[in-house]
């Protein structure tokens, strides 16, 4: 079995030169989902890195499509495309683009504008239910961008047809890009909407691996409905400066900022 305690750091070390030498942003909301794509990449989903176009591979999809470089990183450290393509990452003719893009091994489909991911899963879950294959499909959202209405409309559509083959992890660091999600859009009583658009619901520390396998490797919780699991995080996970701060989503770190971190993560 993967050890994915040990896969999340190499993840966040390769995810955080990528963002230095580059001199883009995001890496803080990068470093909340590492955990999540560690145990997706290292224990649940049926992907094989030789045949990045399997026909019978999970579909994952990364709806907060600015956090790419977390991807990136979990696919070339997970044998996708060579490591050493990662240092390409936001460079002129790269297909490493800032936000994720389909032309890299393993990326299913390229998002950026939020409140896209949810619906084209949906699509995909909905087409492998109607050709009859047992593929599942696995959404990855902030939870900034449950502020879109494009969002509830594919819960609605997912529940109305019944896909059981769906699930969606939500990024909960309650963070989004100048201040706090509950300032600007409250979210909450979260579960609760859920469970009334008729949905499977379950909560979890998304930093704990364990957790996460259990509940991930588990679905559908309830035959006849989509699942969502509320992972609550910590945005900027594992680099103490970076962490539950809105600093780091547009800050680029320098030279002193990626020798600390790295320490950290040694």
């Amino acid at each position: 079995m993967t050890d994915t305690l040990s896969l999340a750091k190499d993840i966040r070390r390769e995810a955080l030169k990528m963002v230095h030498r580059a001199k883009a942003s995001h890496i803080a909301s990068a470093l909340s989902i590492v955990d999540i794509l560690a145990v997706l990449y290292g224990r649940v989903l049926r992907v094989d890195p030789a045949q990045p176009a399997w026909s019978a591979r999970d579909r994952f999809i990364l709806s907060k499509g600015h956090a790419c470089v977390g991807v990136y990183a979990t696919l070339a450290v997970s044998g996708f495309f060579p490591r050493e393509q990662l240092s390409t990452y936001g460079q002129d003719f790269s297909d490493l683009m800032n936000h994720i893009s389909h032309k890299v091994p393993g990326v299913e489909f390229s998002t950026g504008s939020l409140g896209h991911g949810l619906p084209f899963g949906v699509g995909k879950a909905l087409a492998a239910k109607r050709r009859g294959q047992d593929w599942r499909t696995v959404v990855l959202c902030s939870d900034g961008e449950w502020g879109e209405g494009s969002n509830w409309e594919a819960v609605l559509f997912a529940h109305h047809h019944q896909l059981d083959n769906l699930t969606v992890v939500i990024d909960y660091n309650k963070l989004q890009s100048l201040t706090t999600v509950a300032e600007t859009l409250a979210l909450e009583p979260f579960v609760d909407k859920f469970r009334a658009f008729g949905w499977a619901v379950q909560e979890v520390d998304g930093h704990d691996h364990a957790a996460l396998a259990g509940a991930l490797a588990s679905t559908p919780w309830q035959a006849g409905k989509p699942s969502v699991l509320i992972a609550h995080t910590t945005k900027g996970k594992g680099v103490s400066f970076m962490e539950n701060t809105v600093d780091w989503h547009y800050r680029s770190p320098n030279d002193e900022h990626l020798a600390a971190a790295l320490a950290e993560l040694a």
